[in-house]
C-alpha cells in the first residue's frame, strides 16, 4: 500500500476512489479524471432511480463502463455485487482514509445544505429535510449510515490486497495528502489542476 509520497509505478487508466460517505470520493474521482483524461462515471447516478428506487440495470450498466479502457468511479455498492466487476478492472485504487471529525463535518455541511437548498441529485431525486438527520436507521440517515461503515475499508483491504494483487493502493491519511499526491501526479503527467476549494475546517 502507496502513501502520498510514493510514486506510483505506472499511470493508470481504471481508478477507483474508496472511502467513507463525506470524504470526498466524487469530488476527487472529478479531478482525477480531468488530470488524466479518464471517464468518470457518478456510480450513485447509475444506482438510483426515481423516487430513490434502485434500477434494475445498474449492474448492466455498471458492466457496460467498467468494459472500457479508461475512467474513474467512486468504489461503492459492493454489497450489491459492483467489486466482482470493478476491482478486476481497476488498476489503482485511491482510499480516502480521513479523521473522523473531517468526514464527519463534510458530511454534516453537505446534508444541510442540500437539504436546505433541495438540491437535485440524481433522476430527480432530492436530499431529505434536515430533520432527517434524527432518524436512527442507517438506511434513511447518512450519518447514521457514516457511522456504521466507518471502519469498512481498513476492514476489507487488507483481503482486497490478497484477493487483487495487480491493484495498486493508495492510502491518503487527510485531505492536505490529497493535495500533495495529486499535484505530485499532476506534475509527473505535465497537466495542471485547479486549486481545491478552500475548507477552513478540513485540519
Amino acid at each position: 500500500m502507496l502513501s502520498a509520497d510514493d510514486p506510483l509505478p505506472l499511470r493508470p487508466e481504471r481508478v477507483l476512489v474508496a472511502g467513507v460517505s463525506g470524504s470526498g470520493k466524487t469530488t476527487l474521482s472529478r479531478r482525477i479524471g480531468t488530470m488524466w483524461s479518464l471517464r468518470h462515471v457518478e456510480i450513485d447516478g447509475l444506482f438510483h432511480g426515481p423516487n430513490w428506487a434502485p434500477r434494475p440495470e445498474f449492474l448492466d450498466d455498471v458492466r457496460a463502463f467498467a468494459s472500457d479502457d479508461r475512467w474513474v468511479t467512486e468504489w461503492q455498492y459492493t454489497s450489491k455485487g459492483t467489486d466482482a466487476i470493478l476491482t478486476p478492472r481497476a488498476q489503482l485504487a485511491v482510499w480516502l482514509d480521513y479523521p473522523h471529525r473531517v468526514v464527519r463535518a463534510r458530511l454534516i455541511r453537505r446534508t444541510l445544505a442540500r437539504g436546505i437548498l433541495r438540491l437535485e441529485l440524481w433522476n430527480g431525486n432530492r436530499e431529505k429535510g434536515p430533520w432527517n438527520l434524527l432518524n436512527r436507521d442507517p438506511e434513511e440517515n447518512i450519518l447514521a449510515w457514516q457511522t456504521a461503515t466507518l471502519h469498512k475499508w481498513s476492514e476489507r483491504f487488507p483481503a482486497l490486497q490478497e484477493h487483487f494483487p495487480h491493484l495498486v493502493v493508495v492510502r491518503l491519511r487527510h485531505p492536505r495528502e490529497a493535495e500533495r499526491w495529486l499535484r505530485a501526479q499532476a506534475e509527473a503527467s505535465g497537466v495542471s489542476i485547479a486549486p481545491p476549494k478552500r475548507r477552513s475546517r478540513d485540519r
